[in-house]
């Protein structure tokens, strides 16, 4: 159902349509018409205790707080791979980031980018090559530890699920696109795996993705990953456009897109979780997530004061690169 306080959201919609319409009728419908859309197509948020289990997993000590190694700790390890994922689990990881992608022939592998170039020695968009080709090239890359992995192949999404349930990790399956394969894909390794549903939580910058996955299952814990600016200005806060109109209307939609995060989206697919890029975290933001039934998931957290923070201050989940030592964040 709608949370206690929404209803100021929705008095504000009222203004402005009826700002724009001179007209209370047209204003009355529009906002009612929201309403009744979300009412209508909304998805509920899985039972807390199962989304607890996922987001804050026993056998913590009593002051610690989840540790997730993104893309499966690619500073200690290469990136995405059954080294990784195992460096994680020695290093005292309470789980894992894993990336989700396809190949030529429709195979669920483990890669973040959309070509092969950065992360192994072979060339090419990981949607052209199929997986026998895939197998040939070597994970370890241009990786600074890659003579200590040398070796190490791409991996499928069912040898890195089958390894992270070995190691009893909670699983991050980071959706960039396709939806509907990935929804297939991943149903299918929740079908064969329904330890998963206690284990693991599927993201997504993509709001479609997410309702796509609740749509297919709506037994599966999700979340909705958010980055504040993110369509005027990349990673590092470079904005995207030399052009200072086109930034600036990018800067209008990104103001839009914020607000439907934190008023529309996350009701609409009843996620349990947020992972927000931690500039933009404090414990009033935490508060706000808390009200609603939401847990706030931190990334990139690299540093040991930034963890010790996250540790002692905030008391929430906190995704990082590596568990060994400060680097910088991988984009």
């Amino acid at each position: 159902m709608l949370q206690i306080g929404d209803e100021v959201y929705f008095s504000a919609v009222f203004l402005l349509v009826l700002f724009g319409t001179r007209s209370a009728i047209g204003a009355s419908a529009v906002t009612a018409s929201i309403y009744v859309f979300i009412v209508m197509f909304r998805f509920p948020q899985v039972p807390a205790d199962q989304a607890s289990q996922v987001l804050r997993p026993t056998g913590l000590a009593s002051a610690g707080v989840p540790v997730v190694a993104h893309r499966a700790g690619g500073h200690d390890a290469p990136e995405n791979t059954i080294a990784a994922i195992r460096e994680a689990s020695r290093n005292g990881a309470t789980g894992v980031e894993l990336d989700l992608d396809f190949t030529a022939d429709g195979v669920a592998v483990l890669m973040h980018d959309e070509t092969v170039d950065r992360t192994t020695n072979g060339t090419g968009a990981v949607g052209t090559l199929r997986l026998a080709e895939l197998r040939t090239l070597d994970a370890t890359g241009k990786h600074r530890l890659r003579e200590k992995f040398k070796g190490e192949r791409v991996p499928t999404l069912q040898e890195a699920v089958e390894e992270c349930i070995n190691h009893q990790l909670t699983i991050f399956f980071d959706v960039k696109d396709q939806p509907d394969k990935a929804a297939a894909a991943l149903g299918e390794m929740y079908h064969k795996h329904p330890v998963l549903y206690n284990s693991s939580i599927v993201c997504s910058f993509q709001p479609k993705v997410i309702y796509k996955m609740r749509q297919a299952d709506p037994g599966v814990v999700t979340a909705l990953t958010h980055r504040p600016w993110s369509l005027s200005r990349y990673d590092d806060g470079t904005p995207r456009s030399l052009s200072a109109w086109t930034n600036y209307w990018l800067g209008v939609l990104d103001v839009l897109l914020d607000w439907a995060h934190h008023h529309l989206l996350w009701n609409l697919c009843g996620v349990s979780a947020i992972l927000m890029q931690k500039d933009f975290i404090s414990l009033d933001y935490v508060q706000y997530w808390a009200e609603r039934g939401v847990e706030v998931v931190g990334w990139t957290i690299n540093t040991a004061v930034d963890k010790q923070y996250y540790q002692d201050v905030l008391k929430i989940s906190y995704i990082t690169d590596s568990l060994r030592e400060d680097c910088e964040p991988h984009y």
